[in-house]
């Protein structure tokens, strides 16, 4: 078995969802929507940040980016769900599975790390709000950015590469919608020890620091508002705090539990659930949680309206 080449596998077969034929029309539909509001919603907020000069701050510049990776997040595996739901023949090339599962690592661990900074700037926004404008200079934010881009490019070249370099046998049946990292594992007729180590050192990495960072800020900004007995400022601060903690738990909560802490009971329908909350749901819901319930971002959407509606009646 360890002597068949790799290249002798051409193509993977995905599974999909286990949904009944009379059933896949609708879910196909529901899907599609999914897609369909990810798309539009992330696409509005990357538009009204862009046309609005009030909104080019250090806060929206994060949301901008993290609603670009909500938006290829998404695409890596949605478009090809929807196709091979209607298709008789779900495949994926080889070289398109590695190059799915290496897209979905970057916009992955890339959210992973947005939500960090996120966290940081309202960390210092609530917490040291007079020397705000000093600490989250351009060039820090620029500089945040960037490092987030280099560090999710390199941990999903890693894991592609280390991908790559084993055997894969006579099953080519992928038990899941996508090209999912662990599946492929599973598949492998080689030695994945090393792989299963990058992923649980990586992980600990691009996932369990951040996660705690992020439930450090979030804690720090809580106390930071009862410090100041204000009725208001305590309702503003557990709801705003709660909202981005929601997403936070939903997006970290599936994918710790699915890759870091992995369990044999664990099917492989629970595991597609799982994968499909942080992979279809979160970048769909991001847009209403992050954005369109923020004051800034429907007053942008208004001074849109208005100047749509100006130059109609003009």
């Amino acid at each position: 078995m360890a002597g068949q080449n790799q290249t002798a596998i051409t193509e993977f077969l995905l599974q999909g969802l286990p949904i009944e034929s009379e059933q896949k029309n609708l879910f196909y539909a529901l899907f599609l929507i999914m897609y369909v509001t990810t798309v539009l919603g992330n696409l509005l907020i990357i538009f009204l940040i862009r046309l609005d000069s009030q909104l080019h701050t250090p806060m929206y510049l994060f949301l901008s980016n993290l609603s670009f990776s909500d938006l290829c997040f998404s695409s890596v595996t949605m478009p090809k769900l929807l196709q091979n739901m209607q298709s008789q023949v779900p495949s994926i090339p080889y070289a398109g599975c590695l190059t799915q599962m290496y897209f979905f690592l970057l916009f992955g661990d890339l959210e992973s790390f947005l939500l960090v900074v996120m966290a940081y700037d309202r960390y210092v926004a609530i917490c040291f709000p007079l020397h705000y404008t000093t600490i989250m200079s351009p060039k820090l934010c620029l500089s945040l950015v960037a490092l987030s881009w280099g560090l999710t490019t390199l941990d999903a070249m890693l894991h592609t590469l280390l991908m790559a370099r084993l055997y894969f046998c006579a099953d080519i049946v992928i038990p899941h919608f996508f090209c999912d990292m662990s599946a492929l594992l599973k598949l492998s007729c080689s030695d994945t020890r090393v792989n299963e180590l990058a992923i649980f050192i990586m992980g600990g990495l691009i996932l369990v620091i951040p996660f705690l960072l992020i439930i450090m800020s979030y804690a720090r900004i809580v106390l930071s508002i009862l410090k100041v007995p204000s009725a208001r400022g305590i309702h503003k601060a557990f709801s705003t705090c709660g909202s981005h903690l929601a997403v936070v738990s939903l997006f970290y909560g599936t994918v710790i539990g699915l890759y870091l802490c992995p369990s044999a009971d664990n099917s492989t329908v629970k595991e597609m659930v799982m994968a499909m909350m942080y992979a279809m749901v979160t970048p769909m819901l991001n847009p209403f949680i992050y954005s369109l319930r923020n004051r800034d971002m429907k007053g942008a959407l208004g001074k849109v309206f208005f100047k749509m509606k100006t130059s109609i009646s003009v």
